[in-house]
């Protein structure tokens, strides 16, 4: 047996009180990669506390720059010519780590950088990056297993369109083009709020940006970039995972620090399924007086319904009173999760991309094993409206998206202990 790495949840709590959101693990990853752009030591505040920050904190420490970690701030001094070379120890821990990949073929003319994970989420993504940089006049391709992408000449502007509105190829390809020579336009752009703040970022550090949030995005490139101060904008995965807890317990949490702006069609989907949603510039409520309703639900990317919330979306249908259909559009590996759910009594049939749920009053404890983040907190949802104890294997998941999750639960009332 290995070591225990668990979450221990007992069934049956209803989550009232106020927790506090932290700063979004999807922009925070990608603020520090973009920090490479100028030298000169960057300030990022509102950082989560979580593991992947320290794994990015160790790439950039290794391309030369010295990162200081404060209680929810990083510093990062960047050297005038950072090291060039992502090495795949580092990036087989976090997808997040191909953002090294822009900032550095744009500041040193060249990156080597190892594919994340092999390739277990389909080889979609880095196509984009690879073609938007030569557009850009870069020499990419994939050789033993890196990224090795070249501009010794610099970059020219130039007119690129995405097949679909990748947020990573988006990121990449604004940040290789801010220092660019020319206007660059991306078509089909992601509209996620981290990248809007990762494109406020830029601009802070002297970038040119437009259109930020729709789907064309104009960059006219700059000759050299300064160092800024910036504060991460709120999860809203987070956030959207504690106002899907209230609406499952039948509690009622008001979440601070939250931008219901960001979660749209999340918050009316709760609407629907009974719960009372009321929010103002920097809290939301979410308050549930009687078991949910089915929802049906399709992911999207943004503003469409998040695929990060679609284990919350099963677990709450799971419970729910009557029948729903939730169709999965961006990952195709997402539903490994069910699996583990219907180990806990959910009644749920999978056909492709689509899952129905015939939802059943309370789910029965077993023991189930984390595949991803939000798969892992999801099921930890899914212990509490079960009868008994439930335990959530390879807990460390969890750790990565959820700075201290049992110790919030806990102080919403809940019997959750994370055992290490």
């Amino acid at each position: 047996m290995g070591a225990i790495d668990r979450f221990r949840v007992v069934g049956g709590a209803r989550l009232a009180g106020e927790v506090s959101v932290s700063g979004a693990k999807n922009s925070a990853l990608k603020l520090m990669a973009a920090s490479l752009l100028a030298a000169g030591k960057t300030t990022i505040r509102n950082v989560p506390d979580i593991a992947d920050v320290d794994i990015m904190a160790d790439l950039l420490t290794r391309l030369g720059c010295i990162v200081v970690r404060g209680a929810d701030l990083v510093t990062i001094d960047v050297p005038e010519v950072p090291g060039h070379r992502a090495d795949y120890d580092l990036v087989r821990k976090m997808r997040a780590s191909i953002n090294v990949l822009g900032p550095l073929v744009a500041r040193v003319g060249m990156a080597e950088v190892a594919l994340p994970g092999g390739d277990a989420i389909g080889s979609r993504g880095l196509d984009f990056h690879i073609r938007g940089l030569e557009s850009l006049g870069a020499k990419a391709h994939n050789e033993h297993g890196y990224v090795i992408a070249k501009a010794p000449n610099g970059l020219t502007g130039a007119e690129i369109v995405l097949d679909f509105p990748s947020v990573g190829a988006t990121e990449n390809l604004m940040t290789a083009a801010v220092l660019a020579k020319g206007v660059t336009t991306i078509d089909n752009a992601a509209r996620e709020p981290d990248l809007v703040d990762l494109g406020n970022f830029l601009i802070s550090m002297g970038a040119k940006i437009e259109g930020l949030g729709t789907p064309l995005i104009t960059i006219t490139g700059v000759a050299k970039m300064h160092p800024t101060d910036h504060a991460t904008i709120a999860d809203r995965i987070v956030t959207g995972t504690w106002a899907f807890a209230a609406a499952m317990t039948q509690g009622d949490i008001t979440i601070n620090g939250a931008r219901a702006q960001d979660l749209e069609i999340p918050l009316e989907k709760l609407t629907a399924a009974g719960a009372i949603v009321t929010s103002n510039e920097n809290s939301i409520r979410v308050r549930m007086d009687s078991r949910p309703k089915a929802i049906d639900v399709s992911t999207l990317p943004y503003p469409g319904f998040p695929t990060d919330l679609q284990p919350m979306v099963i677990t709450l249908n799971a419970i729910a009173t009557g029948d729903a259909i939730v169709t999965e559009n961006v990952f195709e590996g997402r539903f490994m999760f069910v699996n583990e759910l219907i180990r806990l009594g959910a009644q749920i049939t999978i056909d492709g991309h689509h899952a129905a749920i015939t939802g059943v009053e309370k789910l029965s404890s077993a023991p189930v094993v984390a595949t991803d983040i939000r798969a892992g907190a999801g099921l930890v949802l899914a212990g509490l409206v079960s009868d008994g104890i439930t335990f959530i294997e390879d807990g460390y998941h969890i750790d990565r998206g959820y700075p201290d999750f049992a110790t919030q639960l806990r102080a919403l009332g809940a019997d959750v202990t994370r055992e290490l």
